[in-house]
């Protein structure tokens, strides 16, 4: 049976509740306080809407402060809220307002802000499909996250956020890793990009490599980072020509990939640098470190 919310909807309201709190003015957490307290049994839908379309006014929108990255969902996801601004994070604890128990009505509700929202209001929505009840019903509006073309929104679909990697078939989850490329977004903050390598993506992302080399352009280091683990025959050429850059980035990257691989070929490469291989194994060169060095 699906479940509303696999996570305390009441534990993370208080936690965000918690960063407000920390960053509001009395004023504004007055206001809040009022707009709960007219929602009314049954919940005024047109309130509802009408206050999370508000929030920026009365909450302004400076930058939170906040000594923790991520807030803990119940069931132990990492929340990222780190560099939010205020009317964002109101927002997101705005929706958790919104009584779930009916799935058709607050489907649509939630619907009916996207369809209406501007573009930040569309990016708040978007970072706060973790916490969203029935949360079966977003993938089809997730897929076209991808696909817009705004910034804003498509970061706030696929940086940080675990719903994709949690929801999306691969299609489309291959479509979000591509569009993340071809955008240029910094592609190590995307959730679960390693749990959700795939065999086809690996492939198309090869392709995508051939690409960029057949008209003289770089292709991104962290590619290699989703094709390590499924190094063959068919491809191997391709690590072996990063691996003999000139680009000392691009042939971590290469050592990086072989290290995931179970190739044996890749893994032979490997031991042609003893320091590549003691750097990896010591954890001093990771995915991360070549992100921080690209960045």
């Amino acid at each position: 049976m699906e479940q509303a919310y696999y996570h305390d909807r009441n534990k993370t309201e208080a936690l965000l509740f918690d960063i407000i709190k920390h960053n509001s003015t009395e004023q504004a957490l007055g206001w809040l306080q009022q707009q709960q307290e007219k929602l009314g049994v049954p919940v005024s839908v047109q309130r509802f809407n009408l206050t999370f379309t508000a929030i920026p006014r009365f909450a302004g929108k400076q930058l939170v402060q906040t000594e923790q990255a991520f807030i803990a969902l119940s069931d132990g996801t990492p929340f990222f809220i780190q560099g939010s601004t205020l009317d964002k994070v109101v927002r997101l604890w705005w929706l958790l307002q919104l009584p779930a128990d009916d799935k058709d009505a607050y489907v649509k509700v939630i619907e009916g802000l996207f369809d209406a929202a501007d573009m930040n209001e569309q990016a708040a929505l978007y970072s706060a499909l973790p916490l969203l009840a029935w949360p079966d019903a977003w993938v089809f509006r997730t897929t076209e996250g991808i696909r817009s073309n705004i910034g804003p929104v498509q970061e706030a679909v696929m940086l940080h956020n675990v719903y994709p990697s949690r929801h999306l078939n691969e299609p489309a989850w291959n479509q979000l890793v591509m569009k993340a490329f071809f955008t240029d977004k910094p592609i190590h903050l995307i959730t679960g990009l390693d749990e959700r390598a795939n065999q086809s993506l690996a492939a198309i992302l090869t392709d995508y490599a051939h690409e960029r080399w057949a008209a003289g352009r770089k292709v991104h280091p962290l590619l290699w980072r989703l094709v390590g683990p499924f190094i063959t025959a068919d491809n191997f050429a391709d690590i072996q020509r990063v691996w003999n850059s000139a680009v000392n980035v691009e042939k971590e990257a290469a050592a990086l990939a072989c290290a995931s691989s179970t190739y044996a070929p890749a893994l032979a490469l490997l031991e042609q640098s003893a320091t590549l291989k003691e750097e990896i194994a010591g954890n001093r060169l990771t995915w991360d470190s070549v992100a921080a060095r690209i960045a």
